[in-house]
Formats: structure tokens, C-alpha cells, sequence
């Protein structure tokens, strides 16, 4: 069938892929832009998946401050300074940046996660699993269901995006990697919040007045 001009602007205004590639791939999918979308996001993944094995040692190191609250510093790393100049590249390292300073991940991805943290998870939810009266079976997929939870909650790959929830920040990262053609790599982060960490001094305020006004 014939694909419309139209029908191209569409698919790369939802995606960001290439005029050439959008009309290929909704020539594939026969016109459907459900399909198309899903054919690329597919296509996507298998290209960043060629990637991954490359050496990237360039990109940008970014901060966020918000109104001096907390705040964020991270490393993303590409193959060649000309991507750390792209403005698409450094728009997403601001975004990444900003993600972490407001949904607080506290690993990369699920491999940098302790086994022991990891194992303790798993043993919690089972027996949660387990009390709830689940069958062994049953209790043994759920686990992995919740533990898919756990991730999301603690791995930046894993967590939805804030400004898009629908995406993780590891689905962003591979539409890059398709669209940009280098290998892209979220290295390292480090987040801080103001008094984090420090006991604060809880102020009985009543008995600060009186003991003011008795003395």
C-alpha cells in the first residue's frame, strides 16, 4: 500500500526516527502506526544491543539543583565528542539528571545491585508470598513480578520516567542509542538533599515559650 507524507511526519513526530526509516518500517507494517511504533521500538533495541559491546569514554557530566533542596550530578558517556555536542544527547543528559534528583534511584541498573540486597528481597517477598497462602508454584512467579517492583523502585534503568511514566529511562536511552548510532552509556550518579542524613533537633515549641517567659 501507499504511504503517505503524512503518515511519515506522524510516525517520526511520535518516535524522533528517520524520515527514511519511518516510511521503511510503516511500509512493513502495512500502514498500521500501532504496529509501526512497536516494529520500531523492536528495531531499536536490537541496534543498541549491537552497540552495548563498544567503548564510550566521552559525553558530558551534568547538574541539577532544584531551589537548593537536592540536587544531582551525573555521568552519560558516548563514543565520540561529536554526540556529547548533540543537542538531543545533551537534552537527555539534563533529563537524566533531573530524573534523578526528583525519583531518587539509588542504582544504574539491576547488575549494580548487591546480591545480598537483592537475596534478602527475595526471601521477604516469598515468605510474604508464602502467608498470603500462595501455593510454592504460585508464590515462586509472583516473587518475580514484585521483584520487577523493586527494581523500578531502586534501578534508574527501571524507573519511569517523570516527565513521560509510560517510559523507563532505560527505553529512552535505547530510542537514543537507535537514533544517535553510537554506543550510550549512563555511568554513574550521585545525589544529594539538603540535611540528609544529619538527626535534627525536634523543638518542643510550647515548652521553649515557657521555659523563656519562667526564666
Amino acid at each position: 500500500m501507499a504511504i503517505t507524507a503524512e503518515q511519515v511526519k506522524e510516525l517520526r513526530d511520535r518516535t524522533g526516527a528517520g524520515i527514511m526509516d519511518c516510511k521503511k518500517i510503516l511500509t512493513e507494517a502495512e500502514g498500521n502506526m500501532d504496529k509501526a511504533i512497536e516494529l520500531l521500538k523492536q528495531k531499536g533495541m536490537a541496534k543498541a544491543a549491537k552497540k552495548a559491546g563498544r567503548i564510550a569514554a566521552e559525553g558530558l557530566v551534568e547538574a541539577y539543583i532544584h531551589n537548593g533542596k537536592y540536587g544531582s550530578l551525573v555521568e552519560v558517556n558516548s563514543e565520540t565528542d561529536f554526540v556529547a555536542n548533540n543537542d538531543e544527547f545533551k537534552s537527555f543528559v539534563k533529563d537524566v539528571a533531573m530524573h534523578i534528583a526528583a525519583a531518587a534511584p539509588q542504582y544504574v541498573k539491576r547488575e549494580d545491585v548487591p546480591a545480598s540486597i537483592v537475596e534478602a528481597e527475595r526471601k521477604a517477598q516469598k515468605e510474604k508470598a508464602i502467608s498470603e497462602g500462595k501455593p510454592e508454584a504460585i508464590a515462586e512467579r509472583i516473587v518475580e513480578g514484585r521483584m520487577d517492583k523493586f527494581y523500578s523502585e531502586i534501578c534508574l534503568l527501571d524507573q519511569p520516567f517523570v516527565k513521560d511514566p509510560d517510559k523507563t529511562v532505560g527505553q529512552l536511552l535505547t530510542e537514543l542509542i537507535s537514533k544517535i548510532g553510537e554506543n550510550i552509556v549512563i555511568r554513574r550518579f550521585v545525589r544529594f538533599e539538603r540535611g540528609e542524613g544529619i538527626e535534627k533537633k525536634e523543638e518542643n515549641f510550647a515548652e521553649e515559650v515557657m521555659k523563656q517567659i519562667n526564666g
